[in-house]
């Protein structure tokens, strides 16, 4: 085996057609919208190193995730391709020097930290979940050396700088290639299996289907209700008397939350307070009176919970938070929300149902407020909404 990379011979790994004509194109903007295992992450390991090949010793090429350990898994997979004999990996740094040219695998995390280098050609990799300035910084890299960027990811909704540039791309703006690679063409290329995409559209909410393996964004940039939808269920708070009530606890950063809904669906009673402990319990216990109750009782919650049942009146079920438990309540709410069941009041409700959004993690689906923002209201309908789904009749003449 050669030691060096200038007597080394080199052959382009297997690609399947449509995969490598997304990559290796002349274009130096190509932006790839891409399913869910459909090759873009291999395929531009390959392309990357095929340009550090073609370049000299001192140049730099820079593959940038939107977080650290992303960057890492691409650094590992593509230095365990890569001959050892042609590599010195330095897992300090997290770079790959191949005959002096050197591979750097960053995160967008802070996009100011990715200034000032000169960058012969990069990958953005999941742009989609990357901060528009970390592009803007990996742009100006790109400046003095006028190198190609490959831009891939998943599709997560229309509002970020990664559809828009997309978009332009697709238009066929100069100097722009676009490509889409979804689940159907993974299957046709050999690197994915339909019984496997058949069994994610069976477990996973359509519009998560849609996005991660068919290459579609919603309209609402990772909102699992639709903002058109949620819109259209806003209405006044009802004057009619509470069948459920839904509640989630909270002491002091978040807050407590107690929403109850009439027997047309519609909110009729909404509360929301920071206070301690005894305070929550004894507004609690004058709110809920007899009325069906779902009741968060996750960690802190399970003590309030029985609180609340040893009432004499007390009609109090417990809920647990958990990533599957929270995923099925919160698709509930949105098929209520998409289907016109229900009815909510403008203001603190309607902005947390606006800003929740969703996110794939290597274990499901996760559901949330964005960071810094809260999701109590959210919470505390969702538990209304279960209750008042699955509630008897007879509830509603009690």
């Amino acid at each position: 085996m050669p030691s060096t990379l200038e007597h080394a011979t080199y052959t382009r790994p297997w690609l399947y057609p449509r995969q490598e004509a997304a990559l290796f194109n002349p274009a130096r903007y190509a932006v790839v919208e891409a399913s869910t295992k459909a090759g873009k992450t291999v395929g531009c390991m390959v392309w990357l190193a095929e340009q550090a090949m073609l370049g000299r010793p001192g140049h730099n090429f820079w593959w940038v995730a939107p977080i650290y350990p992303q960057a890492k898994i691409a650094y590992r997979r593509l230095k365990a391709a890569l001959p050892a004999v042609l590599v010195a990996a330095n897992e300090t740094e997290l770079t790959l020097n191949l005959g002096g040219r050197v591979l750097w695998f960053k995160s967008a995390d802070k996009p100011d930290s990715l200034y000032g280098e000169d960058v012969y050609a990069a990958v953005i990799d999941e742009a989609s979940r990357c901060k528009e300035e970390a592009w803007h910084a990996v742009r100006s890299t790109l400046t003095a050396t006028r190198g190609p960027v490959r831009i891939i990811g998943n599709v997560k909704g229309r509002k970020n700088w990664a559809y828009q540039l997309a978009r332009r791309a697709e238009s066929g703006e100069a100097g722009m290639a676009y490509a889409k690679l979804t689940a159907q063409d993974a299957i046709a290329g050999g690197v994915l299996t339909q019984a496997e995409v058949d069994d994610a559209r069976r477990v996973l909410p359509a519009h998560v289907f849609q996005e991660l393996y068919e290459a579609a964004p919603s309209d609402d940039g990772g909102n699992p209700f639709g903002l058109t939808a949620i819109r259209a269920a806003v209405g006044p708070l009802s004057a009619g008397p509470p069948v459920v009530w839904g509640v989630d606890l909270a002491k002091s950063l978040d807050w407590c939350v107690a929403i109850a809904l009439d027997a047309q669906g519609t909110v009729c009673r909404f509360e929301r307070w920071q206070g301690p402990w005894d305070l929550t319990v004894a507004k609690l216990v004058a709110l809920l009176g007899a009325v069906p109750a779902l009741v968060d009782s996750t960690g802190v919650g399970d003590p309030i919970l029985e609180r609340l049942q040893a009432q004499p009146q007390a009609r109090v079920t417990g809920f647990p938070f958990t990533a599957p438990s929270k995923q099925r309540l919160m698709e509930g709410l949105a098929v209520a929300i998409q289907q016109g069941e229900l009815r909510v009041p403008d203001g603190p409700i309607v902005q947390e149902l606006e800003s929740f959004e969703y996110a794939y993690t290597r274990t499901g689906v996760r559901y949330g407020a964005p960071e810094g923002l809260h999701d109590d209201c959210v919470c505390a309908l969702a538990l209304a909404v279960q209750h008042w789904q699955h509630r008897p009749a007879a509830w509603e003449f009690l």
